[in-house]
Order: C-alpha cells, then sequence, then structure tokens
C-alpha cells in the first residue's frame, strides 16, 4: 500500500504541472497568433501565477480522476499483466480527458480554456499520460 502511494502522489503532481504548463502555454500561443505579443519572461510569470493559481481546483480535479483511473487499470492489470504499462498510461490519458468531457457535459464549461480544441483536450490527456507512467515506474515491484 505504501508503494502504492508513493506512486500516486508523484503521478497526480507530475500531471498537473504538465497539464497546467501545457494549457498556459496553448493559451499564450493562441494570443501570440492573434498578434498579441508575449515575452519570454509574461510566459515564465504566467507559468508560475497558473501552477499557483490552479492548485485549489485542477489539481484537486486530477487527483479525484486519478482515484477512479488507476485502480481502474490496477484491476485491468490482474487480467492483462504483461500489458500493465499500456494500461496505466491509457488510464491516466483516459482519465483526464474524461474528466474535461465530463465537465463539460455536466456544467456546459470547459474549466481550462486549452481544452476548447480537440489539440488542447490532447495536450491534457498526454500529461495525464505521463503521470500514468510514472505511477506505472514507481509502483513497479522491486526485481529481487
Amino acid at each position: 500500500m505504501l508503494r502504492v502511494l508513493k506512486a500516486f502522489f508523484p503521478a497526480v503532481l507530475l500531471t498537473y504541472v504538465l497539464a497546467s504548463v501545457f494549457s498556459t502555454q496553448f493559451i499564450l500561443g493562441n494570443l501570440q497568433a492573434m498578434g498579441v505579443e508575449v515575452s519570454a519572461m509574461v510566459r515564465i510569470g504566467t507559468t508560475f501565477h497558473d501552477l499557483l493559481g490552479l492548485t485549489s481546483s485542477y489539481l484537486v480535479l486530477i487527483l479525484v480522476a486519478f482515484i477512479i483511473g488507476l485502480p481502474v487499470a490496477a484491476g485491468l492489470t490482474k487480467l492483462m499483466p504483461a500489458h500493465r504499462l499500456m494500461l496505466f498510461v491509457l488510464a491516466g490519458f483516459v482519465a483526464i480527458v474524461a474528466l474535461h468531457l465530463t465537465m463539460k457535459a455536466v456544467l456546459g464549461v470547459s474549466g481550462i480554456a486549452a481544452t476548447r480544441t480537440l489539440s488542447g483536450l490532447i495536450s491534457q490527456g498526454v500529461a495525464g499520460a505521463m503521470g500514468g507512467y510514472l505511477y506505472f515506474r514507481l509502483s513497479q515491484q522491486p526485481t529481487r
């Protein structure tokens, strides 16, 4: 159980950091495409602002998504142990994409602006996949 928790929280944190950074950079890129000048300092400052500002909402939502998604993958690994890596990576991706699609369906809004486009939604899923991969790596049984 301790091994699972030692893997779970870093996976959530990595997913949050990547998802937040991807979202911020995606939005700033869209602003640049509209002709707004975005300096490197603005990018860095906005990124740190979003990392801190989204902790009370987005970090918690990612935590909940992983509480649902990773145990499903863990259960499936009992049936398909050779596919453990794929299952956890896919679980991370699906958990985050499902989170955004559910928020849109239930609340009628995109909680993260970048997810209003397919590429933005996929970028968030990639963040989840990376978290799923980290979970896979950190939760492995030590080899003897």
